[in-house]
């Protein structure tokens, strides 16, 4: 399919100025910008929309890039509109992952008839070839949802696309599936259909590989997503939160198991607010979940987003978990139900061996080498027992950053860890809805935390939901997509926090220290003695001395002639900070407090 160039329309003056901020708008007839792509070493930022692949350079928006037009056929955008779905009856991409150096893997909505291919990026950085050769078209059913407003999640990993999707038209057979991609024959897996102990109406969230160990053979993919819960009542229905795992070398069992997984369990993950009387106030609706590596790969920290479904009050909120307590909850007890009523209960009884769930090893278990050899009672209780006992509690067992009542909920959410000159702080990116908010947590005593809001940015001029978020590390940069084009936003504006190191300091933006001259990006490695940052109490006058006794933050002293006007400076560097003015006229002992940026004589 031949590539095209388009236009780039950027933000008005006073948005582009204010945000530090480019954006890049379609040709008018894509949209649905769902599928972000980075790849950070030849720098290239793949853009998925409506009947539309973009290839956008990463470090200016503003070039001519390219574009690849891949609609669904006339045929089937015709079926799909005598189906009833008028607006939809396009080829919305809705995956865009990395197969090797040359090829990324795609997949879209077809007019709700999947379909994936490769697009060759070519070998070199200068001029890549950005093609989608015809010949790899194939189908995307089990790997890529028929609608474009469909909750889903899949992650290509060793050549197989594990994914969480809906086979069907109305949306209604969803499970975990591995499917092959083009080329490779692995064995087509998924979990039970239309078996709500398995999966119940499941809205997918996102989904990571995990080493578990050093041993290949304990690599799992993690799966992310709410569900209507199983435990609750057919009247008292309630959504919770899951986190669920397989093993990747299961194969599926043998007669009852054939082409399922034997390895598939699930547990609850909570994120509540501790309560008087043990009552918590919980976060049931999982929104967005990021994987933050660490130097351990085994042991990265999860970050989610979660909203409340409760008719009570509206809140948001962000818990972190360890893959420590994950795994706990998966080498815990069982979930059962039994009894006249049929509720569930801890499984009490014999587990079988080897211990449900566990990948097979031929290094350390030779009787049991794949999962077609795990015995009839291993497949037998794993047909009926995939729900873990012991949910997953978060790090402290509360959030790290709550919104209840505001004016927005968290959708969606990205992670950067940055060294400080007090210690390291995880940087949270929260997408609103329309806005980014830039948020760090501070812990305190008695397991309690700050919640410190660094910067509130409007995204796009005009008012438009969020799809999806990427870091970028290694430029600095955030890049939003949104159904009406692309934002680039920098992580840290270091000089709009003013030319004082009271301002700088007030702060606490851990990007960003005192040089002794101006506020600038803070790098670890720098060790001037004029550097001054304090992000845990963003105290000025610990940190902004000057070395001969003198203070660097004092009160302004403003004189004014009557029956003249006086400016005030009024609006504050930063969200930590506020600016009050008072007058005190010539014959009057008291002050008196002035409105912010009112003129004065």
């Amino acid at each position: 399919l031949p590539f095209q160039s388009f236009k780039n329309v950027l933000f008005s003056a006073d948005l582009r100025s204010a945000n530090s901020s480019a954006a890049f708008w379609g040709d008018g007839e894509s949209g649905g910008y769902q599928a972000l792509l980075l790849d950070e070493d030849r720098g290239w930022l793949l853009v998925g929309g409506r009947d539309h692949i973009y290839m956008l350079h990463c470090d200016n928006l503003e070039q001519l890039a390219r574009e690849i037009y891949w609609p669904a056929p006339k045929e089937q955008v015709e079926h799909c509109r005598q189906a009833g779905k008028n607006t939809d009856c396009a080829n919305h991409v809705r995956l865009l992952q990395p197969f090797n150096k040359t090829h990324a893997y795609v997949c879209g909505t077809g007019a709700y008839h999947p379909v994936c291919a490769f697009v060759d990026l070519g070998h070199g950085t200068e001029e890549p070839s950005f093609q989608l050769p015809p010949h790899t078209v194939e189908s995307g059913r089990g790997k890529c949802p028929y609608s474009p407003l469909e909750p889903f999640t899949a992650r290509l990993s060793d050549g197989n696309l594990y994914a969480g999707t809906s086979v069907d038209f109305m949306g209604t057979n969803a499970a975990i599936f591995r499917t092959s991609v083009y080329g490779s024959s692995p064995h087509y897996i998924r979990t039970e259909a239309y078996q709500d102990h398995w999966l119940n109406e499941p809205e997918f969230v996102g989904s990571f590989p995990i080493p578990d160990t050093h041993s290949p053979d304990d690599d799992k993919i993690y799966f992310f997503f709410r569900e209507t819960a199983v435990e609750s009542s057919q009247w008292d229905r309630h959504v919770y939160s899951r986190v669920a795992r397989v093993c990747k070398n299961d194969i599926g069992g043998k007669r009852s198991l054939i082409n399922r997984w034997t390895t598939f369990l699930k547990a609850r993950l909570v994120c509540s607010v501790p309560g008087p009387d043990g009552l918590d106030t919980h976060f049931d609706e999982l929104e967005d979940v990021f994987v933050l590596e660490t130097k351990d790969p085994q042991n990265p920290v999860i970050y989610g987003v979660f909203s409340t479904s409760s008719s009570v009050f509206k809140g948001s909120a962000v818990c972190v978990y360890s893959m420590a307590s994950i795994r706990a909850a998966f080498n815990g007890p069982f979930s059962h139900k039994e009894g006249p009523d049929y509720r569930w209960v801890e499984y009490k009884g014999r587990i079988p061996y080897p211990r449900p769930g566990t990948c097979p090893s031929e290094t350390y278990d030779p009787l049991h080498k794949s999962t077609r050899d795990f015995p009839d009672d291993v497949i037998s209780f794993m047909r009926a027992h995939q729900l873990m006992w012991e949910p997953v509690l978060p790090i402290n067992r509360r959030p790290v950053f709550m919104r209840v009542s505001a004016p927005y909920s968290l959708r969606k959410i990205v992670v950067d860890r940055v060294d400080a000159e007090d210690g390291q702080y995880d940087v949270l990116y929260l997408g609103t809805g329309d806005k980014i908010l830039k948020v760090i947590s501070i812990p305190k005593e008695n397991w309690e935390t700050e919640e410190v809001i660094l910067e509130e940015l409007t995204v796009f001029q005009k008012l438009t939901p969020i799809l999806n978020i990427e870091l970028s590390t290694k430029r600095q940069l955030l890049y939003v997509s949104s159904d009406l084009g692309l934002a680039k936003l920098p992580l840290h504006r270091c000089q709009l926090y003013g030319q004082a190191c009271m301002d700088c300091c007030l702060a606490r933006d851990p990007y960003c220290a005192w040089d002794g001259t101006t506020c600038s990006t803070y790098f670890p490695s720098n060790k001037r003695r004029a550097r001054r940052q304090d992000v845990r109490y963003g105290d000025p006058r610990n940190q902004c001395d000057m070395e001969d006794g003198s203070k660097a933050v004092e009160e302004r002293l403003i004189y004014g002639v009557e029956g003249n006007s006086t400016f005030l400076e009024c609006v504050p560097r930063s969200q930590q900070t506020a600016v009050r003015w008072t007058v005190q006229h010539p014959l009057a002992h008291n002050s008196r407090d002035v409105s912010c940026c009112q003129n004065s004589a």
